[in-house]
């Protein structure tokens, strides 16, 4: 079993580089993909409370029989949520379904430029960080100007932004922002929600290592310093997303890869989105 590197958070936290996304996962069907991600060595789930499987998540940690100090479980609210005492009730509505006592990291999901809830939102997550009820707090979703807001009108700075990211939207400008202010950055839609599996030059570089090109794609995650999210429900992708450390991307892969960048998203545009 391959064996995850952590990122260390500014606070100290470490987080598993590695991890499953469950977005546009069923409930019904999430126990069982959770299950296969922690049979195959996964410890990172993220999940989110507008994905409505929080309980299904909630119940394969409750089977698993993993101790909770070996995972890592990351939640999010949503945008109708945001504002201050609205946070802290859908912070408590969210623990129940996962029947956990602390997530270890909570993340406001959009910036939501539209509601401008975002920094009394980010109060609430400081109070729960407070409380010892989050082990670590961030932020989804979020450029320069609401990071920067965040950092002159509250206390503490996010451990994590998670972002959409992938070689056709590699973020330079925003990965080095969030590298400069302590702020590890996270992928979410990693593999371009599958429009990048069949790419030539990702798959030639594959045939060279004897990898797909989904598991390239992962490997210059990991190369980049991103903590990474691929979201899967099926067992034999969920196990090769995890075979990803027994390679090495050289420079010459690396700048191939540079080379799709097309700034092209799959995912809404934070500056509008929410």
């Amino acid at each position: 079993m391959s064996t995850v590197p952590s990122i260390t958070l500014d606070n100290g936290v470490e987080i598993p580089q590695l991890g499953l996304g469950v977005w546009q996962v069923e409930d019904s069907v999430v126990t069982d993909v959770v299950t296969t991600a922690f049979e195959t060595g996964y410890r990172h789930i993220d999940t989110a409370a507008i994905y409505g499987n929080e309980a299904g998540v909630g119940r394969a940690i409750a089977a698993s029989g993993i101790p909770r100090d070996e995972l890592f479980i990351t939640t999010k609210v949503w945008n109708s949520d945001q504002g201050y005492d609205s946070t802290l009730k859908a912070f408590d509505t969210s623990l129940a379904k996962l029947g956990l006592e602390t997530v270890d990291l909570y993340l406001i999901h959009w910036q939501s430029l539209q509601r401008d809830l975002y920094v009394d939102t980010w109060k609430a997550l400081e109070q729960l960080y407070a409380d010892k009820r989050v082990r670590a707090i961030g932020v989804s979703n979020f450029h320069e100007p609401a990071l920067r807001r965040i950092f002159e009108e509250t206390t503490i700075r996010p451990a994590v932004n998670q972002i959409e990211l992938h070689p056709a939207l590699p973020q330079d400008e925003l990965r080095a922002f969030n590298a400069e202010n302590d702020i590890v950055t996270e992928a979410w839609s990693p593999l371009a929600s599958g429009e990048l599996l069949g790419n030539e030059a990702l798959a030639a570089i594959g045939a060279k290592y004897g990898k797909s090109t989904a598991q390239v794609m992962i490997r210059w995650h990991l190369q980049l310093g991103n903590v990474v999210i691929p979201k899967t429900v099926t067992p034999s992708r969920i196990r090769e997303n995890f075979e990803v450390f027994d390679f090495q991307l050289d420079n010459d892969d690396m700048a191939v890869i540079a080379d799709l960048d097309t700034g092209t998203r799959t995912g809404g545009d934070p500056d509008v989105f929410g």
